[in-house]
């Protein structure tokens, strides 16, 4: 299975990894959004009590760029893996940000 995947450059792994943080950021926006207007609610019972505060934005963005940094340092030991796992992370990430924008479409 890992014969046909190539790990990307790091160059690649940068561009991808900041948009790994955009979406994550961009989440959290759009949830604090859908919940302004009664769309949807926090499904993270760790940030639950966080959302509406600064707290909420804070700690997603420190804990997007640790996730960041902690891809990164898997990457430069083991490429392919810190590669599959980041662009599944920015799937997963994308999915659930076009679902909020969805949601918000229908606000």
């Amino acid at each position: 299975m890992w014969n046909g995947l190539q790990s990307v450059s790091g160059r690649r792994m940068k561009i991808l990894l900041a948009l790994l943080v955009f979406l994550v950021l961009l989440d959290g926006v759009l949830t604090e959004l859908l919940l302004r207007y009664g769309k949807a609610e926090e499904a993270n019972p760790l940030l639950q009590p966080l959302v509406g505060n600064i707290g909420f934005m804070v700690v997603k963005a420190v804990g997007a760029l640790l996730c960041a940094l902690i891809l990164w340092d898997v990457f430069r030991r083991f490429p392919k893996v810190a590669s599959v796992v980041s662009m599944l992370a920015v799937a997963g990430y994308g999915i659930i940000v076009l679902w909020n924008f969805s949601l918000l479409l229908l606000a």
